[in-house]
């Protein structure tokens, strides 16, 4: 399963046995007592003088969702080097970019995003724009509070607006647009923005998914199951979304087709998590 997928964080309580949060988060095992309660906001990211974001090896290594390898801290120190020592502004725009990369590849999303955005408006595109934009939204799937969401989601609007003037036909900017809005006061725009991809592309995955996830929170699993189905019949090896149609069938009723589909997925996928989850799913059927 790759970073960008969305993580199950939390178990239901009745039949339905997890559900996943969109945006994702992770959060350390110090801090999950926090994060439940909300009463602590987390501290934004560093801002220097000199760059901005102000990350060493070592800070970026202490975040609670890197995954950075030794190799990619090198490369980030060694970016930062060369960025910080950078005095001509042409080559420093390229640096930044290079830099962007480095921060990506060590899982520092937000960072990656201010310095793709700096290379971005040097250069303006819909190809650095997205940079940008998707660097911004990753770090939104990880934000461990909403205020700290609504800042990065922020940001990727800001930028996935700039790819969107370049090429309105992008549906995967406008479908990550649209998932910013759902954590905020106003989701009913995200909504209506997940339409409008889906009157466009129909077969569209990442859409239908986001609105099978939506439908299930506002407790409609009879839509839910309906979006589910269409995504499975497009692509019969995503677990999630196998996993989801189950969770939805089993709440309408049809326990029989949950049932198998639970199974399915534990052939799927070898994720604790997601395993313990269909076992309790299993168990609440059986009862």
């Amino acid at each position: 399963m790759s970073r960008s997928q969305i993580l199950i964080v939390v178990v239901a309580i009745a039949l339905m046995a997890a559900m996943f949060f969109l945006p994702k988060v992770i959060v350390n095992e110090k801090d999950k007592e926090t994060f439940a309660s909300n009463q602590e906001a987390a501290p934004a990211e560093g801002h220097t003088a000199d760059d901005g974001h102000e990350h060493d090896a070592a800070a970026v290594a202490a975040d609670a969702h890197t995954e950075a390898s030794p190799e990619q801290l090198m490369a980030l120190t060694t970016a930062r080097t060369k960025y910080k020592k950078t005095t001509d502004e042409r080559t420093r725009t390229k640096v930044a970019a290079q830099l962007a990369e480095a921060y990506y590849e060590a899982a520092k999303y937000d960072s990656a995003g201010y310095y793709y955005e700096i290379a971005a408006e040097a250069r303006p595109g819909e190809t650095t724009y997205k940079k940008a934009g998707d660097s911004y939204y990753e770090a939104f799937t990880y934000a461990p509070t909403q205020e700290r969401a609504n800042e990065l989601g922020a940001k990727a609007r800001d930028m996935y607006e700039q790819v969107l003037k370049n090429n309105p036909a992008n549906l995967d900017a406008k479908t990550n647009v649209a998932m910013t809005y759902i954590a905020t006061t106003n989701p009913m725009q995200g909504i209506t923005l997940l339409r409008e991809v889906i009157s466009a592309d129909p077969n569209n995955e990442k859409a239908l998914f986001n609105l099978g996830v939506l439908s299930m929170q506002s407790n409609q699993y009879d839509k839910a199951a309906e979006r589910f189905r269409k995504l499975v019949a497009l692509n019969p090896e995503n677990v999630e979304a196998t996993f989801y149609l189950g969770v939805s069938l089993a709440k309408t009723g049809q326990q029989e087709e949950a049932r198998a589909l639970f199974n399915k997925v534990k052939g799927m996928s070898k994720d604790p998590a997601l395993t313990a989850s269909v076992e309790e799913a299993l168990a609440a059927l059986n009862k």
